[in-house]
């Protein structure tokens, strides 16, 4: 969900939103579990659930602007609930030559934006769809269901999503992202500990 977010909110104000304490940690405690489910691939046990809140700067922000659609506003920060079901992620990565559908359930991130130096509240509820084969994702939507929030914040918003997920123009980059973090990063940084038993008798 961190991923997701991060591409949606792709805000100029008197005063920026500073990162809250203990963001980063949970983030990477979420992280960890989450790496942890993917690399066993094992239906029974606990599900994902974590609390994150994370703070974008503007400048990270509009790192992410295209010729079609740019970020006028400043810093932004969202908190959402991770809610997943840990069979829901086993049977996605183990379901051989087929293509498996993982629809994530509706997920509300309470969010501030800033514009013209004033922090505005918005909600943003999504439920991202990735379609699996051979455990490797194959196609993915944003899926944003709903925005409550100030209008133009909120428009651009909706135009990231439907450039998106109608248009394409940031799927290939969410495809490689998603992969990325599935094959490589979780066995590199939180390989499991039979993982590295065997690198070390080999």
């Amino acid at each position: 969900m961190g991923a997701v977010l991060a591409g949606l909110l792709s805000a100029s104000a008197a005063r920026a939103l500073e990162e809250q304490s203990g963001e980063a940690q949970a983030i990477q405690a979420c992280e960890q579990r989450l790496c942890a489910l993917l690399q066993q691939k094992d239906a029974k046990g606990e599900d994902l659930k974590c609390a994150l809140t994370k703070t974008w700067a503007k400048s990270t922000i509009k790192e992410a602007d295209q010729a079609s659609l740019q970020w006028g506003f400043g810093d932004a920060r969202c908190t959402v609930q991770i809610n997943i079901s840990r069979a829901l992620i086993a049977a996605a990565l183990t379901s051989g030559g087929k293509e498996h559908k993982f629809w994530v359930p509706p997920h509300t991130a309470n969010c501030i934006v800033e514009e013209g130096g004033v922090a505005r509240p918005l909600t943003a509820t999504l439920a991202p769809k990735i379609v699996f084969k051979d455990g490797k994702a194959e196609k993915v939507w944003v899926n944003l269901i709903s925005v409550e929030g100030p209008v133009g914040i909120k428009g651009t918003l909706v135009a990231a999503a439907e450039l998106t997920d109608k248009v394409g123009i940031f799927h290939r980059p969410m495809l490689k992202s998603v992969n990325r973090f599935i094959h490589r990063h979780c066995p590199s940084k939180y390989p499991l500990p039979q993982a590295s038993a065997a690198k070390k008798g080999g």
